[in-house]
């Protein structure tokens, strides 16, 4: 029993020494950007600069770090991959809300740390500000919005909100646009519609022209085709007529000629 036990002391002793002398590449990494350990939502605005900054924890040897823009490869610069690497993100502008950037261990890119930039801007409107359609028709007044925070949105006509008429208003809207739907347009319609946009950093405002003409009255093409088919077909019979009379006086004409040429011999 006494050398079972002996036996047993060394293969504990063996596996401790492996444990030991394990290379330390082996053991688990961790990845800061910023001093932060877990992914994160960077708050900014537009034209700000931001600088991030990715660290290797935990290493005894070089560890190249990879950085991804979204889902493309990032170029940096050699002297900017071992084992801490930082990119800069200048003139940020409202299109990079919601863009994300990850540091990756360049021998494991599981282990990786993102960052959302979170743009915060006030509300920006556009669309088609001046419309003339025909009394009777239908329009659409399409206003589109970026904001972060989201904005409220509502109509107003002529500064004063927007009464709205069952079956003759309709509005739609998402996260990008207010949508203002108008069936059979009345003279009563015509004015100045606003767009109105409330995000607890400002309030936006863009006005849409509405005129209102007239309707005209059109002419249906089919009674105009029909008579033309007509006063072409009498012509044509006209023409044909008086072809066979003119023919009959040339034919008498030639008879007495001919009687006066017999006579004469």
């Amino acid at each position: 029993m006494a050398w079972k036990r002996s036996v047993i002391v060394q293969m504990g002793r063996f596996l401790l020494l492996v444990i030991l002398f394990l290379p330390r590449e082996m053991t688990s990494s961790v990845l800061t950007v910023n001093g932060k350990t877990e992914n994160y939502i960077l708050d900014t605005t537009p034209g700000s600069q931001e600088s991030l900054i990715c660290a290797v924890q935990n290493h005894t040897g070089e560890e190249e770090l990879l950085w991804y823009r979204e889902t493309g490869r990032v170029d940096l610069k050699s002297g900017n991959k071992i084992n801490s690497s930082s990119v800069c993100v200048s003139s940020i502008s409202e299109n990079d809300n919601g863009i994300s950037f990850t540091c990756r261990l360049g021998r494991d890119q599981s282990v990786s740390i993102s960052v959302v930039l979170n743009v915060t801007f006030p509300p920006l409107l556009s669309g088609n500000d001046f419309q003339t359609v025909e009394e009777g028709s239908n329009v659409k007044l399409d206003c589109n919005v970026k904001a972060n925070p989201q904005a409220q949105m509502m109509w107003y006509k002529n500064s004063s909100l927007l009464d709205l008429e069952k079956s003759h208003h309709q509005i739609q809207q998402t996260s990008e646009s207010l949508q203002l739907s108008i069936t059979k347009v009345k003279k009563s319609d015509n004015g100045t519609y606003s767009c109105i946009a409330k995000s607890p950093l400002k309030t936006e405002s863009l006005d849409f022209h509405l005129f209102v003409k007239d309707k005209t009255t059109s002419v249906p093409a089919e009674p105009i085709i029909a008579a033309c088919v007509v006063v072409f077909l009498t012509l044509c019979f006209g023409l044909i007529a008086r072809r066979k009379k003119i023919m009959k006086l040339c034919m008498k004409d030639k008879d007495p000629h001919r009687e006066t040429a017999l006579y004469s011999t």
